[in-house]
């Protein structure tokens, strides 16, 4: 849950921030309140299965089914957190930090920012996945990764304006979405084993 809880939050950080013109004022205005709205389900989902899990001594991944099998990282666990972990972790913030140098040495327009941060972002979803052993990551890394793919294509098109919209705001979304949708399946499994133990 905290992983969601994380990644909720960066993608409301990405709609909050990118959704602006060319969108009108009330839709903007609507997308930042619904994205701070899933946001703030996941903060509650996590409070929730906190509470949940010392109660019945159950971690979320065990009562969502999601047992890791041997070999597997477990959440929290070293191998979640290891060397590999580190790694990924590193050039990611390399990539995001020197890109974005890049981009302003090139003098390439502010659009082309929002679209880098999805796509360095979504890789490195994608590189969790064989790390973690869990392939689900590398669904919403692939999207967002194609969406700042899409994002860098349209900075060189007449589209440039919708570069925040599609790299940014649709980043969020696919992240809030992903979130809210397996925080409320580890609060169900949570819910159906506290229901059995009783």
């Amino acid at each position: 849950m905290t992983g969601l809880l994380v990644g909720a939050v960066f993608g409301a950080v990405f709609v909050v921030i990118n959704a602006q013109s060319p969108l009108n004022t009330l839709t903007a205005g609507l997308l930042r309140v619904i994205a701070c709205l899933a946001a703030a389900s996941v903060l509650a989902m996590w409070f929730l299965t906190v509470r949940r899990e010392r109660s019945a001594g159950t971690p979320a991944a065990a009562s969502a089914g999601t047992t890791p099998s041997a070999g597997t990282a477990r959440p929290g666990g070293p191998g979640m957190y290891g060397r590999g972990y580190l790694v990924i972790l590193v050039a990611e913030v390399v990539l995001l930090y020197g890109g974005l140098q890049v981009l302003a040495a090139w003098e390439r327009p502010v659009q082309t920012n929002v679209a880098w941060i999805a796509l360095v972002v979504g890789v490195h979803f994608i590189a969790l996945a064989p790390v973690w052993k869990d392939w689900m990551i590398a669904v919403p890394g692939t999207v967002l990764s194609l969406l700042g793919v899409a994002g860098l294509v349209m900075v060189s098109t007449g589209a440039l304006d919708w570069v925040p919209f599609v790299s940014g705001v649709l980043s969020g979304v696919v992240l809030l979405v992903g979130c809210v949708a397996f925080g409320w399946r580890i609060m169900a499994a949570t819910r159906a084993q506290a229901v059995q133990t009783v």
